[in-house]
């Protein structure tokens, strides 16, 4: 098995620190997708344009949480139960808008203005901050699996690229501090 993504992308790090728990072994190729040889890798192998995929022989795979689900299936681990499915969704919201607004800053595009678009995407930023920061403080958040990782991942990708302050989460910033010790995460830190 091959997964291609970077080290910085949420998306590919959540897949990477997952495995690297449950000791499932493969390939990782590093790709810069803004390089054209790197870029025509990942166009001839997902239509999307988008990391991580997961390449298992001929079968492609195009989404972190796809490739989640195909890896419990294929080395029969326990699905996520609903709620948690809510939790991942709720974290790819704000993950999906912050990568927007960061495409649209590296794209000179003032994202403090009063514009639909920004104002979208702040709003859900800060809405769904605040209700995963709920769901921590109420210990929704307690084992280390994959919403746990995924939410790490933002958090830390947050902070890496510096998008927001998450001074007005303390939940999060403490779910944040607590998991960063662990070798799955400070193995795959894209400060490294």
């Amino acid at each position: 098995m091959q997964l291609y993504g970077s080290t910085s992308s949420p998306y590919v790090r959540r897949i990477r620190i997952w495995c690297h728990e449950q000791e499932i072994n493969y390939d990782f190729i590093n790709l810069n997708i803004f390089d054209e040889k790197d870029r025509a890798t990942l166009i001839e192998l997902n239509p999307t344009r988008k990391i991580p995929m997961l390449k298992d022989g001929e079968q492609v795979i195009f989404d972190s949480n796809v490739i989640h689900r195909y890896l419990q299936h294929t080395f029969e681990l326990a699905p996520l139960n609903w709620h948690q499915e809510n939790q991942v969704t709720l974290i790819n919201a704000c993950n999906d808008s912050l990568v927007e607004m960061l495409i649209c800053q590296r794209s000179d595009l003032d994202t403090k203005q009063d514009s639909l678009f920004f104002n979208l995407q702040n709003e859900r930023i800060s809405e769904v901050l605040s209700e995963l920061n709920q769901q921590v403080a109420n210990r929704e958040f307690t084992a280390f699996d994959y919403p746990e990782m995924s939410l790490y991942c933002l958090l830390d990708w947050i902070e890496f690229r510096a998008l927001t302050d998450l001074m007005a989460y303390p939940a999060l910033v403490q779910f944040w501090k607590k998991h960063q010790s662990r070798a799955s995460t400070q193995k795959n830190d894209p400060r490294v």
